[in-house]
């Protein structure tokens, strides 16, 4: 949801408006809604378990051991450093336990007293995020506990290791992140309706962690319920499984842009040299592209910078859900984006062109009770045609979009080609 117009601290002109001061407002009204509505039920859990629990000492001091786990493990994650784009971690191993061996109301507060850290310690973000991350953790966690002691009477038996209570753990740990990753998926899309679903649910790499998770989870109640001194030897391979999963994120991270996740221009200019040279060795064809969003400065001017934000995320969305898993896309700098498309020759990379430039002007961002719309300029190169290296069709492109631009903006242009000279018959210089 944007905040409307009436609820402007300073003039547009002037610093800034209650949007910058509170950056939720400046999201869309369905993401506020539905964000305000998990928190709210997360709260109302907190209560209702909380009066129904009696608290036991054993309980509690199993809570604060596990916490105790997640803050050496925080703090592992903020001497090597968690910028932004960073998002993911092994703090279920603590947070499984909690929800497997403690009654439900813990696995509400184990992701409260995390978040927390993670804000003070590791990295500040915008407080609505670890709210909602908190709530959304904690409304698994409750519910993954709540049906594993339905299933087990007595949840510490499970260090016994008996197959049934494996089993019924397993599927908890499951369940948790099954719900977990559908909360946020919801949200993530409900931010970009545009975003394919698969963008924001799973791919290869979640999947794998998702299963490492969930088996530190599992073998860290089994050793809790053996003895809680055992967290001791359990804590030092998380935090070195953790740190090496943040080691991995910090270079993926490098390589991106971190508004939009596309490949930053450095990354992006290393991939396409790549492919050109493969292009060149196996006489493929390539073309490239660049994007520009029309008239960008008066969005950031007339909406504020949140909201050009938002058109930058939704062009990226966009460029991702339209292009090839192979199309190599980044973004270029400012408003400015680049698309290689291997194999695609100049008639296909026109059609592709087209194609990002209807559906993007098809795009609106919702903003002070109206919608934002944006439309884009394209040039096209083609390689053999218009150069043979990277600065060359940089060059032809960037030439092709300042004509697409002269020419009114919202269209493709290409290069025109002058043919090579004709030699006359009668030329004495023909062979």
């Amino acid at each position: 949801m944007a905040v409307t117009s009436h609820a402007s601290i300073k003039s547009r002109d002037g610093v800034s408006t209650l949007a910058d001061r509170w950056p939720l407002l400046g999201q869309r009204r369905p993401l506020v809604v539905y964000l305000c509505a998990i928190v709210t039920l997360d709260l109302a859990a907190i209560m209702t378990f909380s009066a129904s629990t009696l608290f036991e000492w054993r309980e509690a001091l199993t809570f604060a051991a596990l916490m105790g786990c997640g803050a050496v493990c925080i703090e592992a994650s903020r001497r090597l450093g968690m910028p932004a784009g960073v998002s993911r971690d092994l703090l279920s191993a603590w947070w499984l336990p909690v929800a497997l061996l403690l009654p439900p109301v813990y696995a509400l507060f184990a992701p409260i007293v995390l978040q927390i850290l993670l804000q003070v310690r590791v990295r500040a973000t915008v407080v609505y995020r670890r709210v909602f991350s908190s709530a959304a953790i904690g409304l698994a966690g409750c519910t993954a506990s709540f049906v594993f002691h339905g299933l087990v009477a007595d949840p510490w038996t499970l260090s016994q290791g008996g197959g049934s209570l494996i089993l019924f753990a397993v599927a908890s740990a499951v369940l948790f992140s099954l719900l977990n990753i559908a909360l946020i998926a919801i949200a993530a899309h409900t931010a970009n309706p545009d975003s394919a679903w698969r963008e924001v649910l799973w791919d290869r790499e979640s999947v794998l962690l998702d299963v490492v998770e969930l088996c530190l989870g599992v073998t860290v109640s089994i050793s809790c319920g053996l003895n809680l001194g055992l967290l001791i030897l359990a804590l030092p391979p998380v935090v070195l499984l953790q740190r090496s999963l943040l080691h991995a994120q910090l270079q993926a991270a490098a390589r991106t842009d971190a508004k939009t996740g596309l490949l930053n221009a450095a990354a992006w200019q290393r991939e396409a040299d790549t492919e050109i040279v493969r292009a060149r060795r196996t006489g493929d064809t390539l073309a490239l592209l660049i994007i520009d969003i029309d008239h960008f400065k008066r969005v950031n001017d007339a909406h504020g910078h949140l909201v050009g934000d938002q058109v930058l995320v939704g062009v990226a969305s966009m460029l991702r859900s339209q292009l090839r898993d192979y199309d190599v896309v980044g973004r270029f700098g400012g408003e400015e984006f680049v698309v290689l498309l291997p194999g695609a020759d100049i008639d296909e990379a026109r059609q592709v062109a087209e194609r990002l430039r209807v559906r993007i002007g098809h795009m609106a961002i919702p903003v002070d009770d109206t919608l934002v719309r944006v439309t884009i300029s394209a040039g096209v190169a083609l390689m053999s045609v218009h150069g043979d290296d990277l600065i060359d069709l940089l060059t032809a492109a960037d030439l092709a979009l300042y004509r697409a631009k002269e020419l009114g903006r919202d269209r493709v242009c290409i290069p025109a080609v002058q043919p090579p000279p004709r030699s006359l018959p009668n030329d004495p210089s023909t062979p």
